[in-house]
């Protein structure tokens, strides 16, 4: 066994910035900002840059469809530092693992429990990001000592199952592989839960997202190594967005999002890639790190955040604060959509005090 290194590798700026990015553009979401700024848009020249924070319906790619491949990227890339961390630390490969286990475990909780709470009644659905970052996370983790070339290998693995599924499992009903509602996918999702996702998110896109983690823990690696490989990721990024925009184009396999296809995980990992490696660039090499900190307070306690907005937010938190905001509103005569925008702001900034509060504490929730 090797001797393990004398000092862990320093902590990535950029990739705090990313996950504080990601968590703020989510959050905004949580307090229905943008569909207030759309209709605010809406027959206006804005119109088109405000559908880029709204999925796709289906056939084709946005802003907002990379954010969910960022998420499971920016775990890849965290998982590869705290295994160094580990390593440094003593731990071995079997405690690590438990460790590992333990925390994907309560991914798949709170994951399920997100989903669980209903107006008539409990119910079980695998559709979050947390249940599909459980799988991802475990994935990326079995295989991380393994060689590069291995990793990568298991990457184009799992791509083409994910096609031998879809095209050719011929189950009657599901044999339409990039359909809405007719697709493996949907077939899968009444095995697992009985029910079928009017929206077209399946279940199994966890398999082929494994991708995005398993990249984002290669990427960790070469960074943790401490040696800049800004050109690796560069590379890499533009081939997998070769790959995954010439698929579409060629009309072998469309982007879909919403089922996960081959060529919507290689233009998103494309992207990711580009975009760690901008920050890494930006931030870690150039050192540029002033007035992150609005950021990073956020990403610290990521996981926390995501769950106060899904399960307390939406259920209580942005009623109760819109029943204020909107009552001290009209005594000043302001409604429509101004009302709703301040509201909406008003519920972030809120949101972005507690992760503060937390921050200067040193308080960080983690599994």
């Amino acid at each position: 066994m090797p001797q393990p290194p004398a000092a862990t590798a320093p902590r990535l700026a950029s990739l705090d910035f990313m996950r504080g990015l990601i968590m703020v553009l989510l959050a905004l979401e949580g307090t229905e900002l943008y569909e207030h700024l759309a209709e605010a848009a809406a027959g206006s020249p804005l119109q088109p840059v405000m559908l880029q924070f709204f999925h796709h319906p289906w056939h084709g790619l946005r802003f907002w469809d990379l954010v969910q491949p960022a998420f499971m990227f920016m775990a890849g890339v965290a998982l590869a530092f705290s295994l160094r961390k580990q390593y440094a630390l003593g731990m071995t490969w079997t405690q690590s693992r438990w460790k590992i286990l333990r925390r994907c475990g309560w991914l798949f909780f709170w994951g399920v429990l997100d989903y669980a709470v209903r107006p008539n009644g409990l119910s079980f659905e695998l559709w979050d990001v947390l249940t599909q970052l459980s799988f991802t996370t475990l994935v990326a983790f079995l295989i991380f000592r393994w060689p590069a070339w291995a990793q990568l290998a298991t990457c184009a693995g799992v791509l083409l199952l994910t096609e031998i599924l879809y095209r050719f499992t011929q189950v009657p009903g599901f044999d339409q592989p990039f359909v809405d509602q007719r697709n493996f996918g949907n077939y899968m999702d009444l095995v697992l839960m009985n029910k079928i996702n009017r929206d077209g998110w399946v279940a199994i896109n966890c398999v082929p997202t494994a991708v995005h983690t398993i990249a984002g823990a290669l990427a960790g690696k070469w960074l943790a190594q401490g040696v800049p490989e800004i050109k690796k990721l560069f590379l890499w990024g533009l081939l997998c967005l070769v790959l995954g925009y010439g698929l579409d184009i060629l009309g072998i396999t469309p982007i879909i999002k919403r089922i996960a296809t081959t060529s919507f995980t290689l233009a998103s990992l494309g992207w990711c890639l580009w975009m760690l490696g901008a920050c890494y660039q930006w931030i870690d090499v150039l050192g540029h790190r002033k007035r992150l900190k609005f950021f990073v307070v956020v990403g610290m306690n990521s996981l926390f955040l995501y769950l106060f907005f899904e399960i307390v937010g939406h259920r209580w938190f942005n009623g109760y604060v819109g029943s204020i905001t909107n009552g001290l509103m009209q005594i000043g005569h302001i409604s429509g959509i101004v009302s709703a925008v301040i509201t909406s702001l008003c519920i972030f900034i809120l949101e972005w005090e507690l992760c503060y509060f937390l921050y200067k504490r040193q308080i960080f929730f983690k599994l």
